[in-house]
């Protein structure tokens, strides 16, 4: 099988959020999509061991910020790369409450969802969202998954429902949290020591030689 095949379909980049007693959480996710239109649902898929996965069950609510092209990568790597479970994502995020949900404001449109079914698979959980609220917050383009791997030389996380492993050309370097390859001009070792991985935002010493 050849899972590239995969790519091939249409993914968007989406960071979806709910509430841990009180405190906003979140993750990256690429599957989403509208399932019916009246009454409007959609849903999401989320892996197991993201911490969102439980707020969201615990909660039963979750809201997805659709990110465009002009959002800032740092926040697809801050939500996809590390756990809401160990650090505050949103210290650093702008968000405003929409719905009484979390929801990204460096994104282009949101939808808040109340959960009204799930389906279980080994690795993820597939929430099912009625709409309880939406809107377009910007006439920006939405970031589609091709974009992300394209232009911004974005990898996939490994709890990504799309997730397949790469191995990069040797001699490149490679983050070793989210797994960007550097391909600058400048020579990696040129980099100031201050230059920082525009994915997840990792230092320059996080990167490892192939």
């Amino acid at each position: 099988m050849n899972e590239k095949a995969f790519h091939a379909m249409s993914y968007g980049v989406y960071i979806v959020t709910s509430w841990d007693n009180g405190r906003p959480v979140g993750c990256t996710a690429n599957c989403a999509a509208q399932i019916t239109a009246s009454p409007a649902t959609v849903m999401v898929s989320v892996n197991k061991d993201n911490y969102t996965n439980k707020c969201i069950a615990d909660c039963g609510h979750f809201a997805l910020s659709i990110l465009s092209e002009n959002s800032s990568p740092e926040i697809i790597g801050r939500f996809g790369f590390q756990s809401s479970r160990d650090r505050d994502k949103f210290a650093e995020t702008a968000y405003a409450v929409k719905n009484s949900l979390p929801v990204v404001s460096d994104s282009c449109a949101y939808i808040c969802c109340k959960v009204v079914d799930t389906m279980d698979s080994p690795t993820h959980t597939v929430f099912l969202g009625e709409v309880i609220g939406a809107d377009v917050t910007s006439e920006n383009t939405p970031m589609t998954y091709a974009y992300y791997h394209k232009v911004l030389k974005g990898k996939t996380g490994k709890n990504a429902p799309t997730y397949i492993k790469e191995s990069p050309d040797e001699g490149k370097y490679v983050c070793s949290v989210c797994g960007h390859v550097y391909e600058g001009n400048i020579p990696f070792e040129d980099l100031p020591d201050d230059w920082r991985c525009p994915i997840c935002s990792q230092p320059k010493s996080a990167f490892r030689k192939m």
